[in-house]
């Protein structure tokens, strides 16, 4: 189906740039990163929105509100985002009718969302006399959610590994302690991802070891409203008193070794985010896979010299094997001082462009579905 192809003008594509920007500041995980923005007729940019996350108002949505917020008339005007808007009912409504509603003209997005059920944005907005044109930016706003695209292409969750280490990159002395290498700065910043995320993985030597509850706490200490899904990966027994089992029947034990296995066990169960935490064979186990999207590590000011190293081998044997990662300025930057530590986010090792464009091809899930697939509100 091909849509009006009319040329962009220079504020369009200055738009569509400030969009992406805007999208960066949006969390990734099971939602990718979208931006929008306002354009008058004359180009002037009047409202920017973005996703906070699964649960919140669509980038299209939170564009609106703002014009609305400064008393701006949206009709006639032009909205440029860096996804086709959504057609689907789910948590929040459909964005292409709340474009309709704000008597917007025109619409111009960078990707095609060719997920039928959540798809016909553009169809929509069309039948309703919008003008609509995509295309603009596409490159870019692929390679915006290049990890995420592959995810739902392959059907598992999405990603995050969460390292605590030290300077030397230990995450245990060698007595097996371990608490607590991050400052309550970081501590705090963890637990508040925890609220975010759909499942949170460990193996058994971990529950073994530290008897973690693996819960989401509040500021003030208390539990959080939202609690992910407490997993146990390994062919070892968890204990029947082990803290992880908790009372609210939200614990898995996944009896398996092998990554790839573990992902479309908690797929099949609803899981579109996964943070995994450790220990040394599990965070090891999932980067060799090459299964992690996402990587955040809490490095504390410390040394230890010896103990337990952060990870294990990755059957790299030379340097031009390595992983080569890249800073992600998404959810608040790369590199933040919290405390008396460092939180660096990371971006998994580059795709193709080919990948990339592959991924999207094989019915890719609209950020309005995989939002509503995920197994807690955010």
């Amino acid at each position: 189906m091909s849509f009006t192809n009319s040329p962009y003008t220079a504020a369009e594509t200055t738009a569509m740039e400030a969009a992406l920007k805007a999208a960066l500041a949006g969390p990734r995980g099971a939602n990718p990163l979208v931006g929008a923005v306002i354009l008058s007729p004359q180009g002037e940019q009047l409202a920017t929105g973005y996703h906070r996350g699964a649960g919140t108002a669509h980038a299209e949505a939170d564009a609106i509100s703002e014009a609305r917020k400064k008393g701006i008339d949206t009709a006639g005007t032009t909205m440029v985002v860096t996804l086709e808007p959504c057609n689907h009912v789910g948590r929040t409504g459909p964005c292409a009718q709340a474009i309709i509603d704000a008597g917007i003209a025109r619409v111009i997005y960078a990707v095609d969302d060719p997920h039928d059920p959540a798809a016909g944005g553009a169809r929509t907005l069309t039948a309703a006399g919008v003008e609509v044109s995509s295309g603009l930016e596409r490159g870019k706003a692929l390679d915006l959610n290049r990890d995420w695209f592959d995810a739902v292409a392959a059907k598992r969750p999405f990603v995050t590994l969460h390292i605590a280490q030290t300077l030397d990159s230990r995450i245990a002395a060698v007595d097996g302690t371990s608490q607590w290498i991050s400052c309550p700065e970081s501590l705090a910043d963890n637990h508040g991802l925890r609220g975010l995320i759909d499942a949170i993985l460990v193996g058994t030597g971990t529950v073994l070891i530290d008897n973690p509850r693996l819960t989401a706490r509040a500021p003030d200490g208390g539990l959080a409203a939202h609690q992910p899904l407490r997993v146990v990966m390994g062919l070892r027994e968890v204990p029947a008193d082990a803290a992880v089992r908790g009372t609210d029947g939200r614990f898995v034990h996944l009896p398996t070794r092998d990554p790839a296995e573990a992902l479309d066990s908690l797929f099949e169960q609803g899981v579109r985010h996964l943070m995994v935490e450790g220990g040394s064979s599990i965070l090891s186990t999932f980067l060799a896979a090459d299964l992690v999207d996402e990587l955040i590590v809490y490095l504390a000011p410390t040394l230890l010299g010896s103990g337990t190293p952060a990870l294990n081998d990755l059957g790299i044997t030379t340097l031009a094997e390595a992983q080569r990662w890249s800073w992600d300025d998404a959810g608040g930057g790369a590199v933040r001082v919290l405390g008396n530590d460092l939180r660096l986010h990371l971006r998994s090792p580059r795709r193709a462009a080919s990948t990339i464009t592959n991924s999207v091809s094989q019915n890719v899930v609209s950020h309005s579905e995989a939002a509503d697939h995920l197994t807690g509100g955010n």
